[in-house]
């Protein structure tokens, strides 16, 4: 069966590495998002601190041999801890000062950061396998489903709508949103509102080395490779609303899709398509489509 001259097992295929690529996007602007929508700040250095959390798996096996299970959690809160102590060390110092600062801080971390990776490991990939049990692939009849990518977006998916719900939905999530509205007031009731703040930065860089860990065993691990994926990553922000977290998620996964298919029907624009719709949506709405109008 063929959908437009395109062969229905090629198509589906192509709409799976949509789903994979949306679920790194969903990932990544998540974290964006939160630390954007709670702390006001444009983290530029979130492809950098992915790259940390993918480097820190593949250190963890080759170095220590500490497989890919226990690096789910560890690299996350190792990278998670890096942030935390950027946070209490330099960024704090940014927060009263015009936003221009921490953007040029957030770039020139980045750089730090990749350059220290690639004065040690270059800039030549390094692979990393996909554990035992989620190697090889599925026969759907229609098509072969490789495991670790069906993994890759089942996890995705249950980090990024759980950490909706937490923020949106419970009364941590309250104080958080609480605290960055009115800090003073927070305080006031007796709640810990710098502490709020350091611990919301950790857990946005943690979102974004779990991405790392996600994508070691399917990228080559590399010192650049969160300097392409950030700019897609903040235009997937930008046209789900800055402060929107559900808009990051819903938007990261659906222009995944949208990015792989236009590569089956029109190839010249896949790299661009992103763009296109982000150009698109600040003319229509600035705010972007979940975001709220002021």
């Amino acid at each position: 069966m063929d959908i437009f001259g395109i062969p229905l097992p090629a198509l589906l295929a192509q709409l799976l590495l949509g789903l994979v690529n949306g679920s790194f996007y969903a990932l990544l602007s998540l974290g964006l998002a939160i630390i954007f929508g709670l702390l006001n700040v444009i983290n530029l250095s979130h492809g950098a601190l992915y790259m940390l959390g993918a480097f820190a798996t593949w250190m963890g096996l080759a170095y220590f041999g500490i497989g890919y299970w226990p690096m789910l959690l560890i690299a996350p809160l190792v990278v998670g801890a890096i942030g935390i102590v950027i946070e209490r060390t330099m960024l704090r110092r940014l927060y009263r000062l015009d936003h221009t600062y921490g953007l040029l801080f957030m770039i020139g971390l980045s750089h730090f950061l990749e350059g220290i990776m690639r004065s040690f490991y270059g800039v030549s990939g390094k692979s990393y396998s996909a554990p035992e049990a989620l190697s090889g692939a599925t026969d759907l009849g229609f098509m072969v489903l490789p495991n670790y990518r069906a993994w890759v977006v089942l996890v995705s998916a249950v980090v990024c709508f759980g950490t909706w719900f937490l923020i949106e939905r419970t009364r941590i999530g309250a104080r958080l949103r609480a605290g960055t509205e009115n800090p003073k007031l927070t305080e006031a009731f007796g709640i810990n509102v710098p502490l709020m703040v350091m611990l919301t930065y950790g857990f946005g860089v943690a979102l974004a080395a779990l991405a790392g860990v996600l994508a070691a065993p399917i990228f080559q691990v590399t010192p650049v490779m969160g300097s392409n994926l950030i700019v897609v990553v903040f235009a997937v922000v930008v046209i789900g609303g800055l402060s929107s977290i559900l808009g990051s998620i819903v938007t990261g996964l659906v222009l995944g899709v949208v990015e792989s298919l236009t590569g089956v029907f029109y190839p010249q624009a896949s790299s661009t398509v992103v763009f296109v719709i982000m150009a698109i949506v600040l003319l229509l709405r600035p705010a972007g489509l979940f975001g709220k109008e002021k």
